[in-house]
């Protein structure tokens, strides 16, 4: 019998095998990239004894998709190779309701940025806008509040689904019946609140970006045609080329989660994988930007990189 159980325990494939590993290179250096981020931002906290607006927001960023991806690591790590600890009922509700959290933590506090990036850099004459401008600064953390508020309320949603049996040992086909008819509702109830969740942040996203595009377009166009070309119209251009950037990722993030939560219920590992693979790009790769896009970070990123390159020669 233990030797059965340690087969099934570890049937991994080579193609199981090398997800894994790519996986865990993305996961590990994201984690790496977003703690720097973290402790930079606490020491400047620690000695200014303050915090910027969006000193705030990079802070939660950072922190979010810290714990983003170590926790979904950790449930990636054994939905591959040892799914069968899965099925131990205080795990999978517990594990899954803690990655629902902190993946909803992370769309939400970026989506946060995106949003905060459109109202301090856009120009705008509408009045909406000019009191936001104004007010930005102390809307900032009741945003980030929220967003947690409403990752929690997801978490929990998640752990009141998975902790609840969704099927009987019965044979009556009616009682069958009556308990897939409120499977499906439950299911639909579940799915709903939580797409409508991340579509909720996904359109915000997307409509901070296109309007900040608009923005420094049309400024740019205004420069060129009053011939004032200088440092401001390149500082424009970058930060056109960032939004952007981010907002493709964002979107590639968004399809792979919507595919992910569609597929979730079936047999469909490989595809899941691949799914895994293309989620834990994001966190590293976009604060990898947040940090070369802010003077600050950029500076002590590389005043420390040579300082680990002797470390590692010296190893």
């Amino acid at each position: 019998m233990e030797t059965c159980h340690s087969s099934e325990q570890f049937n991994v494939t080579s193609y199981d095998a090398t997800v894994v590993v790519i996986m865990t290179v993305e996961t590990f250096t994201g984690m790496w990239i977003n703690a720097f981020i973290v402790s930079v931002i606490c020491m400047t906290w620690v000695r200014k004894k303050t915090l910027k607006s969006y000193d705030k927001i990079l802070l939660a960023v950072g922190f979010s998709r810290f714990w983003y991806l170590c926790i979904s690591w950790v449930y990636s790590f054994l939905s591959i190779i040892y799914p069968n600890y899965l099925h131990v009922h205080p795990i999978y509700p517990l594990l899954s309701s803690t990655q629902s959290f902190v993946t909803c933590s992370n769309f939400w506090v970026s989506a946060c940025l995106c949003v905060f990036y459109c109202i301090k850099i856009a120009t705008f004459r509408n009045s909406f806008f000019i009191y936001l401008k104004v007010k930005v600064d102390r809307i900032v953390p009741w945003l980030l509040l929220g967003s947690v508020l409403f990752s929690l309320v997801n978490g929990i949603l998640v752990y009141d689904f998975t902790n609840k049996p969704h099927c009987n040992n019965s044979t009556r086909q009616g009682q069958f019946w009556k308990l897939q008819i409120k499977t499906d509702e439950h299911l639909f109830t579940f799915y709903f609140i939580t797409g409508f969740g991340y579509a909720t942040s996904f359109t915000a996203v997307i409509s901070s970006a296109l309007l900040l595009l608009f923005s420094l377009w049309r400024h740019k166009c205004n420069m060129q045609t009053n011939s004032m070309k200088d440092l401001s119209m390149d500082a424009h251009i970058k930060a056109m080329k960032s939004v952007l950037s981010f907002s493709i990722m964002y979107s590639i993030n968004f399809i792979c989660l919507v595919v992910g939560m569609i597929y979730s219920t079936k047999e469909e590992t490989h595809l899941m994988s691949m799914i895994y693979v293309f989620m834990y790009v994001f966190p590293g790769v976009h604060s990898l930007i947040l940090i070369f896009s802010n003077p600050s970070l950029e500076k002590t990123l590389l005043r420390i990189l040579p300082c680990v390159k002797c470390m590692v020669c010296m190893k």
